[in-house]
């Protein structure tokens, strides 16, 4: 008995259980892109599920509120400032309402949606980014700081982006000589790993500009790769082999020579996505054109990344979606959400944990990164580190209330001002606290305008309230 129990490893995520919801719960009739770029396609977070469409003379992606099931209008609005196909989205951690698209059209927009979605389309983003000479593949928000956004385009170049203010604050151009198939954020987002064509996974300080680690060769396979940093620091990767099997390989950034193990998988060619959940430490395999979610535990035994289950359907993904954990059911045991997207639709698969009890089961719900940003941007360009800030989901996640996203362009003049004067901060502090007589004047002239719309207001409300007198008098 006690050499059984030696060989099969005990796990609570051996009997994760997924089943696709009915068909009354899908979103019918969407016609997803069919643009030839290994992105998910999809995106959702708690409110919301973004999916890029086939578009007309441009790019497009729906926002469907998540209630908003069944058959979707054709006339259904979307968002759709693209001039060229969009190929990746992101939604805001720190906000749910705040969405980032990177498109063809060599640009990056940041969109606010509305609190219930959108009632018409929408083609005027909250601030457009433009930096990149080439499309941009890869929009991926900063997890632990407000505001900052990465992007990576087919120009081989890195940019992190301060939303804030609109402006391009790191731009990482000469570490990679080829296209960038992905990219990731740390868990406190100090670092980055890549993932490029040239077979080479780096792991690079944005800050400092700098290559920590790298490996060559990390797949020897020429079909892209993916890279992913787990919680403890370590990078795991999916790839192909020489002779065309599908690899998996996990990486020490400390001695990246060897790997701390590497799996075959099969010899199918779509491009693994992986799919990482920081608090049970399980990665979801989905692979682009496959009917199966593969998933695997990672733990510090030997051989590391164990083997858990698949979950099969009859149709292949074209693209997938992965709920946060604050935006999962903890009441029925759920550990994870997928939005599978057919040619036409996109489907909500759910994984759960079979158990037998109704209590909060606090071993699958360990607390989990919130919407609170520990850090504003500029205190994380200024080399700051934050932590996520946990919350528990004992009572199922309720969520606040999203500020509005604001975008500051700064005035170049200000900032060679400031930098000619001496003393920086007060200089600064003076400048903004008196409000120049400009301004003020102009505040005057908005409230002497509040002062003459409300005179007109009312003498409306008289008038109208002095026709309907006389129009009742006519009935009579």
């Amino acid at each position: 008995m006690n050499m059984f129990k030696r060989v099969v490893r005990q796990s609570k995520f051996r009997h994760v259980f997924g089943q696709a919801v009915k068909n009354d719960q899908c979103y019918d009739d969407i016609r997803v892109s069919r643009v030839t770029w290994d992105s998910a396609f999809c995106a959702v977070n708690p409110k919301f599920v973004a999916i890029i469409v086939e578009a007309s003379g441009g790019g497009a992606f729906m926002v469907l509120p998540l209630h908003k099931s069944g058959r979707i209008d054709k006339a259904y609005p979307t968002v759709c400032g693209h001039t060229g196909p969009v190929l990746d989205i992101d939604w805001c951690p720190h906000n749910d309402h705040v969405i980032a698209s990177g498109s063809e059209d060599c640009t990056v927009m940041v969109w606010q949606i509305p609190e219930n979605g959108l009632v018409t389309s929408m083609s005027e983003p909250v601030v457009m980014l433009e930096g990149h000479s080439k499309r941009v593949g890869i929009v991926t928000w900063h997890p632990t700081a407000r505001n900052i956004l990465l992007s990576a385009g087919c120009d081989n170049v890195v940019i992190v982006w301060n939303v804030g203010t609109g402006e391009a604050m790191i731009t990482l151009e000469d570490m990679h000589p080829d296209i960038i198939f992905s990219a990731c954020w740390n868990r406190n987002g100090s670092l980055i790993c890549t993932a490029c064509k040239d077979k080479k996974v780096r792991v690079i300080d944005p800050r400092k500009e700098e290559i920590i680690a790298e490996k060559d060769k990390a797949h020897e396979g020429a079909r892209p790769m993916r890279a992913i940093f787990l919680s403890d620091g370590k990078v795991f990767t999916t790839g192909f082999s020489r002779m065309s099997e599908r690899q998996l390989g996990l990486w020490d950034p400390e001695n990246m020579e060897e790997p701390v193990s590497v799996h075959e998988m099969d010899t199918s060619n779509g491009v693994l996505l992986p799919f990482y959940d920081p608090d049970t430490n399980v990665v979801y395999l989905c692979g682009k054109g496959d009917s199966s979610i593969r998933y695997f535990e990672i733990t510090d035994e030997a051989p590391f990344v164990h083997y858990l289950n698949t979950f099969t359907t009859k149709e292949p993904q074209r693209g997938m979606g992965y709920m946060p954990k604050r935006g999962l059911d903890v009441n029925k045991c759920e550990i994870a959400r997928f939005y599978k997207l057919h040619e036409r639709k996109c489907e909500p698969i759910i994984m759960t944990v079979p158990r037998k009890s109704d209590l909060f089961q606090d071993d699958l719900y360990p607390d989990t990164a919130g919407p609170d940003a520990p850090l504003e941007a500029e205190e994380w360009f200024e080399g700051k580190n934050g932590e996520p800030v946990l919350i528990s989901l004992k009572h199922g996640y309720i969520p606040g209330k999203n500020r509005d996203l604001k975008v500051v362009k700064k005035n170049i003049l200000d900032n060679k001002m400031s930098k000619n004067t001496e003393n920086t901060a007060p200089a600064v502090k003076t400048a903004t606290s008196t409000p120049s007589i400009k301004s003020e004047a102009k505040l005057e002239e908005v409230l002497k305008e509040i002062k003459s719309l409300r005179e007109l207001v009312s003498s409306q409300e008289k008038r109208i309230a002095k026709l309907e007198e006389q129009l009742s008098k006519m009935d009579i």
